[in-house]
């Protein structure tokens, strides 16, 4: 006779063995086939500077925009644009994320395999002046006779300040406008600054730590002063774009997706995606601080970037002595959004 008790567990067992060796099977397939279908391109790029007014990169980084388009980013903080665009020039990294002040520098230095731009993020300045003193009604008038920490000569921040005093109609002679801290220190001498009545310009989320610390109060925004141009954007040696259009389309395609939705959507929403770009910030802090940017238009609607937005970056370099004439846009400039 048939032990059924035995001939159960006999076949159960053969069951599951079957069933853990198709799994197996099933799952290394799959896996195989997932990475291959990934078989992502792996880019290097270097940023500026960290921070949420850069929220559109983040969103396509964050909401796998690159990697629908078969990129892996490898993003590097590279403090100043003088500094990224030489990381771009020695092959350190494919894409420069800085201001297109820099490719001009490089365009009239002769580089013969120059720094040319094919995409733009934002289109104002994202800095924002704190004070040490609160400050309830704010003038630019205000800055008269003091020491304002400004970052290096001849950089997007520091040109767009002048430029903001400018538009303020502030004589910028009578403001001591301090070049000698790097990009980097800023943060740092301002809050050990023995002075009551220093500013400083910073980007987020350092102006927002200052005022959480009690070292600071935001007081005005230099992007809304200053006007637009494109502020921020995307670069690459001209070799680079002439050999991997197609690549760097698909990047540019990520990029517009991400500018779609943080123009859309909340600054709440866009700030529980990128939340994981800013671990030392709070979600609250992060959610005002995308929303002082969305309130102050600091993005492009495409990353497409137009001529006369890059007329009014080189009409501040004239007018600070930076560069003597235009230089040709169509030499600088690659716009690679369709």
């Amino acid at each position: 006779m048939i032990n059924l008790k035995k001939f159960f567990y006999k076949s159960l067992k053969g069951l599951l063995l079957a069933f853990v060796f198709f799994f197996t099977i099933f799952s290394i397939t799959g896996c195989k086939k997932e990475d291959a279908e990934k078989n992502l391109k792996t880019i290097a790029v270097g940023e500026v500077t960290h921070s949420a007014f850069y929220a559109p990169l983040y969103v396509a980084m964050e909401n796998g925009y690159f990697e629908e388009e078969g990129i892996e980013i490898e993003l590097t903080l590279i403090s100043g644009a003088n500094n990224v665009t030489a990381a771009v020039l020695s092959g350190d990294v494919e894409i420069g994320f800085c201001g297109p002040e820099a490719t001009i520098y490089i365009y009239n230095g002769g580089e013969k395999d120059y720094i040319k731009t094919f995409a733009g993020l934002t289109k104002r300045d994202g800095q924002f002046i704190v004070s040490k003193k609160k400050i309830d009604n704010f003038t630019w008038d205000m800055l008269e006779g003091k020491q304002v920490l400004a970052g290096r000569v001849g950089g997007m921040p520091e040109l767009n300040f002048e430029n903001a005093l400018k538009n303020a109609n502030i004589d910028k002679t009578k403001v001591d406008v301090d070049t000698s801290v790097d990009f980097a220190s800023l943060t740092s001498a301002f809050i050990g600054s023995n002075k009551e009545d220093i500013f400083v310009n910073l980007f987020e989320p350092n102006a927002t730590k200052l005022v959480t610390m009690g070292y600071g109060h935001v007081v005005a925004s230099i992007g809304e002063m200053s006007g637009e141009m494109p502020y921020t954007a995307f670069n690459a040696r001209k070799s680079y774009i002439e050999n991997n259009e197609e690549l760097l389309k698909k990047f540019t395609k990520a990029i517009a997706r991400g500018l779609e939705y943080c123009n859309e959507k909340s600054a709440k929403e866009i700030a529980q995606v990128i939340i994981e770009q800013f671990p030392d910030t709070s979600i609250n802090d992060l959610i005002s601080i995308v929303e002082r940017y969305k309130n102050a238009d600091s993005w492009l609607e495409t990353p497409t970037i137009e001529k006369k937005l890059f007329e009014n970056l080189e009409d501040i370099m004239i007018d600070s002595n930076q560069i003597d004439e235009y230089v040709p846009f169509e030499d600088l400039v690659r716009n690679l959004y369709e």
